[in-house]
């Protein structure tokens, strides 16, 4: 069954038409409309590693569309620990829902496990690897502050050696004709093999350990936290902690209408000065989270959104 592991298993025409409905289903997602378009169906929430935003977003976004949840859980109270495998779980969990959204430790974890799996699987991370649903939650936010994806010119800074949501992101960016510029530590730069990938693709991608001096050209400054779970040794995490920390005085040169964007949780790399900026679009682009995998949900189990969704749904 086809699903969603990582952006590959998109087309450019299939990203936009999926951010096209998520705009139409945006008063369904503030809750001011309800159109019970999965109704009846059920998400099951398989996150193997910690989530705020993410197992949120899917469980409102499954029941703002009047569909059901079922949730894994905390790891320790499941038969994880008992030695149930990775297949088992999908196989049993298969069983009883209609898609499953996936968050595991183990890169490679949500490709095996949608080969083994009958229902559509959405990867909600898989370790370092890739994140794909956040992904099109930051380009809907992109598109709706800029009005476009096309020849954008963007930043990911901070930890982009493990951050799985740059992996997926900058593939995705440099599709659609982006500029990109990654800003990190030397420890943190981009796997070599991904910056290939990249410039194989045809892109402008630039390096640079300075991030300020980027700013004043940049549409889109996305940051990053800097992963100290994903480190194998504390002390090398010590090094780069903090590498960069974002102030609103450090934005005085940015263009009117750029962005600033951060997967979340922020720690320290992002002051909160930032937050009353014009420029402050990370709790926006964490609300994006619930339409957008609205839209993909609806994809990914044949369900037309409407293209007049204030017709179609009820006023609550």
């Amino acid at each position: 069954m086809p699903g969603l592991i990582t952006m590959d298993d998109l087309t450019n025409e299939e990203i936009i038409s999926i951010l096209d409905d998520a705009e139409q289903l945006l008063p369904v997602a503030k809750g001011e409309i309800f159109l019970p378009l999965l109704q009846g169906r059920i998400l099951g929430n398989l996150f193997f590693e910690p989530s705020t935003r993410t197992r949120m977003s899917f469980e409102t976004a499954m029941k703002r569309l009047g569909g059901n949840v079922v949730n894994l859980g905390d790891v320790k109270t499941s038969s994880v620990v008992k030695g149930e495998t990775l297949y088992d779980t999908i196989q049993m969990v298969d069983g009883y829902t209609d898609i499953i959204a996936m968050r595991h430790p183990r890169q490679g974890a949500a490709q095996y496990a949608s080969d083994s799996a009958n229902v559509p699987i959405m990867n909600g991370g898989d370790g370092a690897g890739h994140h794909p649903t956040q992904t099109m939650l930051d380009l809907f936010t992109i598109r709706r502050a800029h009005g476009t994806l096309e020849g954008l010119n963007v930043v990911l800074a901070g930890d982009l050696r493990y951050g799985r949501t740059v992996h997926s992101l900058s593939h995705a960016l440099v599709r659609f004709g982006c500029n990109v510029t990654l800003s990190s530590p030397e420890a943190l730069r981009m796997p070599e093999e991904i910056i290939s990938d990249l410039r194989n693709q045809g892109a402008d991608v630039n390096e640079t350990d300075d991030l300020l001096s980027q700013i004043v050209n940049a549409d889109v400054v996305y940051m990053t936290r800097i992963q100290k779970e994903r480190f194998p040794d504390e002390d090398e995490y010590h090094k780069v902690a903090g590498a960069y920390k974002l102030h609103a005085r450090d934005l005085d040169d940015a263009k009117a209408e750029m962005i600033i964007m951060h997967p979340l949780p922020r720690v320290d790399e992002i002051d909160s000065s930032v937050d009353s900026t014009r420029h402050a679009c990370y709790f926006e682009q964490a609300f994006n989270g619930v339409v957008t995998r609205m839209s993909l949900m609806c994809w990914l189990l044949g369900v037309k959104v409407p293209s007049d969704v204030n017709t179609m749904g009820s006023e609550i």
